[in-house]
Parts: C-alpha cells; structure tokens; sequence
C-alpha cells in the first residue's frame, strides 16, 4: 500500500476504509479518501447519507453501504433486533473483495472486529481496549486528539501527504447560520440563533437561516458553497461548510474544540460552560444540558463579531 502502487502496469490495491458515523465525521474523512484514492482503489464503508458527499469531493471512490446497529442513540445494544443476516452479508462480501488494507480513524474496537472480519491482509488503526490483536498495524495516537489528526496519521503510515485545509474566502457578506444537530444537547437555542441573524442583518450581512428540517444533502452543500460565512453548533453542516472552504464559528457545548473543531484556518468557536463531565457526546447527566444553555447571546455575539471582524 505505498505510493508507487500508482506506477504505470502495476494493479491498484483495494483499501477498506470504515467510517460507520456520522455527516461531521465524514467530512472529517474526506481529506484522507481523496488522497488515498490517488494510490489505490477505495471502498468506503458508511451510512447511506455518504453518498452525496462522496459524489461531491470523493467521486473515485466507491461506497458500501452499511448502517451499523451499535450507531444507533437508543437501543444500540439490544442483540435479538439486530439485522443478523444483513451482517453475514456485508462480512461475506468484504471477504470475497480481497482487500489488501483496511483502516479507521477511531479507537473504537467494533471497527476494528470488522477490519479483521474482512480478511484484509493488513489492518491499520488506534487500539484500544486490546483491539491491538485484531490490528496488524496498530498506531500510537497522534499528539493532537483531533480526529482529523487520526486520519493524517493513517495517511503517513501509508507515505501518503493529506494537504493542508484550504484557506476559505470572506470577501462577501453572506453568513449561513445552521440552528440543528445530531443529539439535542449539542443545540443552542434557536431563537438565540436567531437574535444573532438580526444583529448581522442590521450590520448589513445577508443571512440564510436553515435548521434540521433541510435533508436534502445535496442541496444543503449547494446552500453552504454559496456562503462566505459559517455560525452553528457543533454538527454536521460546519465540517461540510468548512471542507467546502468556508470560514467557521461554533458554539460549543458538551464536546470540546480540540477533538472536533471544523478544520479550517479562520475556524473560530466558544465553549460551552464548565461541567466536570465534559466531553459527554450525546447524553447528560442534567436534566438540561447547561453548558451550552448557559451561553446567552450577549456572550456569544462579541466574539461573533471579532470572528467577523478579523
């Protein structure tokens, strides 16, 4: 799986990559496929919703799609419900691909049983929780926890060089502020969000409010092209806007910046209030999630402003 697999008469090697998550950690994925896709023959296997953004920044590469029970938020562990046959299925047909490598960014030992699962000759990845005997490589965590971070180091175990994330444009005076995300402890208040749209619209910026009930991706990544700004939460759309190259800002609540800021030079966030349990991913052990519900607009819009300003 070096570099030189693309010299002319040689046959490309086939490369599983599994990312079973969700829209955020794809676009994180992104940077990784497309140069992997330039030394070998690529096989994502994903969600079903990888498909518009594989056609829109990845078109190589091939998608096998797979909702994984265990991503579900409730219930991920009743066994008896699982789709057992569509599981045989997927491992037979990952086996009967040959795949000469298979990688994940995650310390996540399920991903790695399913490297192993599909017979790849060579299996890269984060152990964790002894998932090392399911690895044939498995690679120290890079010095800084972003998963992003994650997929560079998989990418120079490989040889390979992810470039740098692109530096967006902020010439024009149209912000998109996305009021939704995955789990609803990640969400500012929307009529929070909104005070902030007015304050930019009598500040003379052109504003597109969207929220959750926009599910159609593609016209979502056609919304965010057209963007010189970016405001939401700590979700999807933000590392789809900043892959597309535009300028972030994201209130932040239970997660934290250094694990999941969108990956652009001019990225900017505020965090959420301090809790002892922080990062919490997709569950609180509040009644309401304060960390981010503490955070009013008269806190949240001054750095807004530097953010615009600078």
């Amino acid at each position: 799986m070096q570099s030189n697999s693309t010299q002319p008469g040689r046959t490309r090697a086939q490369l599983l990559v599994v990312e079973l998550w969700g829209i955020g950690d794809l676009a994180l994925a992104m940077p990784f496929l497309r140069v992997a896709s330039q030394h070998a023959r690529v096989t994502l296997l994903a969600k079903p919703h990888a498909e518009p953004l594989l056609r829109r920044f990845c078109p190589e590469v091939e998608l096998l799609p797979f909702t994984a029970p265990w991503t579900a938020f409730r219930h991920k562990y009743d066994l008896p419900s699982w789709p057992w046959p569509e599981f045989a299925a997927l491992i037979g047909g990952l086996r009967s691909r040959r795949f000469a490598a298979a990688v994940s960014a995650r310390h996540d030992p399920r991903d790695h049983a399913l490297l192993a699962l599909s017979g790849a000759g060579l299996r890269a990845g984060f152990a964790r929780l002894g998932s090392g005997a399911l690895l044939t490589d498995a690679l120290p965590a890079p010095p800084r926890p972003h998963r992003a971070a994650h997929w560079q180091a998989l990418a120079t175990h490989f040889g390979w060089e992810i470039p740098a994330p692109a530096t967006g444009r902020c010439a024009g005076r149209h912000v998109v502020i996305h009021t939704g995300a995955g789990r609803l402890v990640r969400a500012w208040p929307r009529d929070r969000f909104e005070a902030v749209a007015e304050r930019l619209r009598g500040a003379g910026w052109r504003v597109t409010l969207l929220d959750d009930s926009l599910r159609d991706l593609d016209a979502l990544l056609d919304t965010l092209a057209g963007a010189d700004r970016f405001i939401g939460n700590d979700s999807g759309p933000g590392h789809l806007a900043a892959l597309l190259g535009v300028p972030t800002f994201t209130v932040f609540g239970p997660q934290l910046p250094e694990l999941f800021a969108p990956q652009h030079p001019q990225a900017a966030w505020i965090d959420g209030a301090p809790c002892a349990f922080k990062p919490c991913f997709d569950s609180c052990r509040f009644g309401s999630p304060h960390c981010i519900r503490e955070l009013g607009v008269e806190t949240v819009w001054p750095r807004i402003a530097r953010w615009l300003s600078a």
